[in-house]
C-alpha cells in the first residue's frame, strides 16, 4: 500500500533528476524497492545503489530487484558509508521527516555527490501532514520555508522547488489530496 500512494511522489523526484546514461544513483530509504525498476527505465546503463535503515526493507527489495544494476545496503540514517565524489544523483522520498540531524545528513549527501551532482527530495506537506494522527509521533514536518531555511545552512544550491497536488487512497480507504514539494539540489 505504501508503494501505491508514494509512487506518484517517487515518479516527481526521479523524473526532477533528469537522469542520463551512465549515471550512478543514490536513493536513501528505498523501502520495498517497488520502484526501482522505473528509475532504471529512465535512461540506459545506470547503476543503482540503495541505503536503508531497515533490514526487512532492504531484503524486501533485494527480492523484488536481482538486476545487476542495483545494490542495497543498511545505514544508520546520519553517516552514508560511501566514498566522495560518486553518484551524479541522488534522490529520497518521504524521508525527510526522520532525519535526526537534517543539516549533517545534507552534507554526507553533498559529500558522496560528484561536481554538479543533483539531489532531489520529496516531501509532503506540513498542512497535509498535520491532518495525519500519526506525525505527531517522531516526525519534523517541512512547508516550502522551513525547507529552504534548512537548506540554507547547508552546502546545497536550491535548484528548483515545485508543488504537486494528487489524490490518494489514505490506510482507511478514503481518497484524499495530498499536497507535495518536490526540491531539486546541485553541489
Amino acid at each position: 500500500m505504501m508503494h501505491q500512494s508514494n509512487f506518484g511522489m517517487t515518479k516527481s523526484t526521479v523524473e526532477a533528476l533528469k537522469i542520463k546514461d551512465n549515471e550512478n544513483i543514490l536513493e536513501l530509504g528505498h523501502g520495498n524497492g517497488k520502484h526501482i525498476s522505473f528509475v532504471l527505465q529512465q535512461a540506459e546503463n545506470l547503476a543503482y545503489y540503495g541505503l536503508e535503515i531497515a533490514e526487512t526493507m532492504k531484503k524486501e527489495a533485494e527480492q523484488s530487484n536481482e538486476s545487476s544494476a542495483t545494490s542495497f545496503h543498511l545505514f544508520d540514517g546520519s553517516m552514508v558509508p560511501l566514498e566522495n565524489d560518486t553518484f551524479e544523483k541522488a534522490f529520497t522520498v518521504n524521508t525527510i521527516y526522520f532525519w535526526k540531524n537534517p543539516t549533517q545528513l545534507l552534507e554526507q549527501m553533498y559529500r558522496v555527490l560528484k561536481s554538479s551532482g543533483l539531489f532531489a527530495i520529496g516531501f509532503a506537506q506540513k498542512e497535509f501532514m498535520e491532518m495525519l494522527p500519526f506525525t505527531k509521533y517522531g516526525f519534523t514536518l517541512y512547508g516550502d520555508n522551513e525547507f529552504r531555511e534548512l537548506i540554507a545552512k547547508s552546502s546545497f544550491q536550491l535548484v528548483d522547488l515545485s508543488n504537486h497536488k494528487e489524490q490518494i487512497t489514505s490506510k482507511a480507504g478514503d481518497k484524499v489530496e495530498r499536497s507535495y514539494t518536490v526540491a531539486t539540489l546541485k553541489k
